[in-house]
């Protein structure tokens, strides 16, 4: 049976990645970190010298996981949804963390102070919610605190109900 597809977004430093590969371990779903992807392939198109950080070749990382997208079973770990097609995702995961956890989190991954500013602007103003909200329904947009650890298990257990739902509802 085919399982859906899911996006983790928001900020950098919001606890994607930990939630991710957490979750995937547990669930059997396949987990993709977009950043890890776009490396190993080099799936780059230029660097930019004010954010410190190379710039993603969007077109080609979507060539890239098409095939897995098609297969189901997939989450997906990006900070931004705008260039992914649209019918990938049953649902997008907006992680949120409190901006004093969240500036701590990306000081200690050596983020300039210009990086750090804004995307502490970045989630203040719910920017990446808001970019889900343009291409998805709002019941398909949940938002997900992450700023303790606790988080990380009602997190989990969210996701695990939701996934239990969608199966009944798309078993025939």
């Amino acid at each position: 049976m085919l399982l859906p597809n899911i996006l983790l977004t928001g900020t950098p430093g919001v606890g994607k990645t930990t939630l991710g590969k957490e979750f995937a371990s547990r669930s059997g779903l396949k987990y993709i970190n977009v950043g890890d992807i776009a490396q190993e392939g080099q799936l780059y198109d230029g660097y930019d010298e004010e954010y410190e950080c190379p710039i993603l070749d969007e077109d080609r990382v979507v060539d890239e996981l098409e095939n897995q997208m098609s297969e189901g079973g997939v989450i997906v770990d990006y900070h931004g949804c705008d260039f992914f097609p649209e019918r990938w995702f049953y649902i997008v995961f907006v992680l949120q963390a409190d901006n004093s956890v969240l500036y701590k989190r990306l000081e200690t991954r050596g983020y300039n102070e210009k990086k750090l500013k804004d995307n502490i602007q970045c989630e203040i103003f719910q920017v990446l919610y808001k970019e889900a909200l343009a291409p998805y329904k709002e019941e398909v947009v949940p938002q997900l605190p992450s700023s303790k650890s606790e988080d990380l298990e009602e997190n989990i257990n969210q996701i695990l109900k939701w996934i239990e739902q969608w199966i009944k509802d798309h078993s025939s």
